[in-house]
């Protein structure tokens, strides 16, 4: 897949979805999927302007949402479901000033010679958010480029980044990957801890996480996590405050590996959440905390050995 930050040439024509994209959820890749379609069909290539950083973060950093994934996650998205360019496009207050008519005179015809255009039925853009499907349509016969309007509706209700968000907030892991098609997949470094875990006889991998970065409700998951060599492991997975131990402290993801030997520090680990096991709690005795996490792993182990990454086609 080609990736330029429009400091080369993009090739023409093309197919064009254009979006910010968080979290490739199921409404995302009936976008891409259609924009694939229609670039065999018409022998061009199948192309997806991205954003970073996120617009809202610009337009209103105070209510800016967190984000789903990376955006070294959202690429490889995009390459697993057959865009074979995708353009980063920077965004910052000046690209906030640009009309949705110079965006696609400049960017769409300009930059990608878009034949057919892809976007979801609520599409907004531009100053002020003055572009939307009709005004695209108008460009598209002014211009000589197709508009394909694509519902983002599941069987219940819209798919969106914003209940995806929701979701993971109260833990919910379940029904957010749901709405992606996939379990929600955290990617993180593994940092030096103050190595509490393995005093207990539970190792954790601490993550470092992108910044403005989602994450689940507190608690303790079951996980896929996949390493650096390829390999699916079972994990165990903190996201808390260790509330048994430090009064006040910030939210940390911890990552147990049952059963593994290695070292992990500097590594860039995926968790895929596939089942929140229970809230984050304090207890009375040491004793009472290690018998639940012995009971955590094996629960952890049990729901790996239903997770099949081979039916998702975009985990990690």
């Amino acid at each position: 897949m080609r990736l330029s930050h429009f400091d080369a040439e993009l090739e023409q024509p093309s197919v064009v979805a254009f979006g910010v994209f968080d979290g490739l959820h199921l409404g995302h890749q009936a976008i891409i999927a259609h924009v694939v379609k229609l670039a065999r069909d018409h022998g061009a290539t199948p192309s997806i302007i991205t954003f970073d950083p996120h617009p809202a973060l610009v337009l209103s950093s105070d209510t800016a949402p967190l984000l789903i994934g990376t955006l070294d996650q959202r690429l490889e998205g995009f390459a697993r479901l057959g865009v074979e360019q995708v353009g980063v496009l920077g965004f910052d207050t000046q690209s906030a000033l640009e009309s949705a008519s110079s965006f696609i005179e400049r960017v769409l015809v300009g930059r990608l010679g878009v034949v057919d255009l892809v976007v979801g039925d609520d599409v907004h853009f531009g100053r002020n958010r003055e572009g939307d499907v009709e005004l695209l349509e108008r460009e598209g016969s002014r211009l000589g480029f197709r508009v394909h309007s694509s519902p983002t509706y599941g069987t219940a209700s819209r798919y969106s980044s914003t209940v995806v968000r929701e979701y993971l907030q109260s833990g919910e892991v379940k029904s957010a990957a749901a709405v992606l098609g996939r379990p929600f997949v955290l990617r993180g470094t593994v940092v030096h801890g103050d190595a509490r875990g393995r005093d207990l006889g539970f190792a954790t991998a601490n993550l470092r996480l992108g910044e403005r970065q989602q994450l689940p409700g507190l608690g303790i998951y079951a996980a896929a996590v996949h390493l650096a060599s390829g390999e699916w492991r079972a994990g165990a997975v903190s996201v808390g405050t260790r509330p048994q131990f430090y009064e006040h402290g910030g939210v940390l993801v911890e990552v147990h590996l049952p059963h593994f030997e290695g070292d992990l520090y500097d590594h860039v680990l995926d968790v895929a959440f596939i089942e929140r096991l229970r809230g984050e709690a304090t207890f009375d005795k040491l004793e009472d905390l290690l018998t639940q996490m012995h009971l955590d792993v094996t629960k952890s182990l049990e729901f790996f050995e239903i997770f099949s990454p081979e039916a998702s086609v975009l985990l990690g």
